[in-house]
């Protein structure tokens, strides 16, 4: 499994996320990844998770290898 630092810049206000370190498969599984953990399909359409952005607007940078199941391992939240 690799490890992704991944990050957003378009939604900066109170109550959101601007990054994560995430264990997944490949840079296109990582950017489908929420912060919180939860279950998202990656497109922000759902106002519950307004917290982060859709996919396409994630960038993931590998920053090595894990043993460990996909998932995050930590995140960024910047409470307002």
């Amino acid at each position: 499994m690799n490890l992704y630092l991944i990050s957003q810049s378009v939604n900066n206000e109170y109550d959101t996320y601007d990054s994560a370190v995430v264990a997944a498969e490949s840079e296109e599984d990582a950017t489908k990844i929420h912060p919180s953990g939860h279950d998202w399909s990656g497109v922000d359409e759902d106002y519950t998770y307004s917290s982060w952005a859709s996919a396409c607007d994630v960038d993931a940078l590998l920053i090595g290898t894990t043993d460990r199941e996909a998932g995050v391992i930590c995140s960024s939240f910047n409470a307002g």
